[in-house]
């Protein structure tokens, strides 16, 4: 099986066989992330090996690796632009876990919990120039340029999130632009390089790009909903920060459009009440309503979108396996 560091059992088995048609390839992409995560320093290279390990479900460069195979076949490149691909995400998840004050990620202290903010904020800048430096190695100017907007953009999203903090009159879709650009654009690229060739005339390249920006949609509001109501055991982080953090998701937008003036005004003052924990009441009042299943079928709805790219791929065992990740991003309790 494919060493996925901190999921639950269920997760790794469910992994395994997601990445069956990549097996023998994904091991290649864990040696180049060894490899290439350390440091001479003791104390630098504990940080790093840290990060490495808070990782965890492989699952972007397994879209690398599978478009790649659904579309032609793996090179070389393609491992390193897996290992490429999982260091960004990670240099993300560093970064948000300092945004979010969170102490838990795979089971494991965050970097800020750890240590402290300093340290992550360059940890994190570590794994992303680390990253860009690996992908120039592959001498592809285009895979550079498609790894450099795409981290622009989800840097983008991020900011635009924290501007956003509070501002529960945003609306869906600017909650859907925001977790576009900060989510399911890196999912995106991930497709789009490994279905890159010389020429894309069937037009795989750019199925396979939408299917990754679909996918990547559709795990962002699953994770938004999980974030109000997973169990931190399962999940292996911290849970709530969404609240804690005033960030208006898909399940409370759809709340606030739902009710009437006095009741809205009741619930703002409640998102608004500092340092108090409402997630229990809040969380009852989402179950009354119909925001939770309206946040569901949103997320079904993008992943039907994404099976539809699909449709446009040569069947094969690995499209196979992308259509079955647009079941697992849904329905993961991580």
């Amino acid at each position: 099986m494919v060493p996925v560091l901190s999921p639950s059992d269920d997760i790794r088995r469910q992994l395994g066989q997601l990445y069956a048609p990549v097996q023998d390839e994904l091991p290649g992409v864990e040696e180049i992330l060894r490899r290439e995560l350390r440091s001479r320093d003791p104390r630098v290279d504990e940080m790093v090996k840290h990060g490495f390990r808070l990782g965890g479900k492989r699952l972007r460069p397994a879209l690398v690796l599978l478009s790649a195979k659904a579309t032609g076949g793996i090179t070389q490149d393609h491992l390193v632009l897996g290992a490429v691909v999982e260091m960004i995400h990670t240099a993300t998840l560093v970064h948000d876990d300092i945004l979010d004050e969170a102490a838990i990620r795979r089971h494991l202290e965050t970097a800020n919990a750890r240590w402290d903010n300093e340290a992550s904020v360059l940890l994190g800048d570590f794994l992303f120039t680390h990253a860009f430096y690996l992908a120039s190695g592959t001498g592809s100017t285009f895979a550079c340029q498609v790894l450099g907007r795409a981290t622009n953009m989800m840097c983008e999203g991020e900011m635009r999130q924290v501007a956003s903090r509070g501002r529960y009159e945003m609306t869906e879709a600017e909650y859907l632009s925001i977790i576009e650009a900060k989510t399911a654009e890196l999912c995106a690229c991930c497709c789009q390089l490994g279905a890159h060739r010389d020429t894309d005339e069937n037009g795989f390249e750019k199925s396979l790009e939408h299917f990754g920006r679909y996918l990547g949609i559709a795990f962002q509001i699953t994770d938004d909903l999980l974030d109000l109501y997973g169990d931190e055991n399962l999940t292996g982080k911290s849970l709530g920060t969404d609240l804690e953090k005033q960030k208006p998701t898909l399940p409370i937008i759809r709340l606030l459009e739902q009710v009437n003036q006095p009741r809205r005004e009741e619930l703002l003052a409640l998102l608004n009440r500092p340092q108090t924990d409402i997630h229990s009441e809040l969380l009852e009042e989402l179950r009354e309503s119909d925001a939770l299943d309206y946040a569901i079928a949103k997320a079904e709805s993008y992943v039907e979108q994404a099976r539809r790219e699909l449709n446009r791929v040569p069947k094969s065992p690995a499209r196979d396996t992308l259509e079955q990740m647009t079941h697992f991003v849904v329905n993961r309790p991580t």
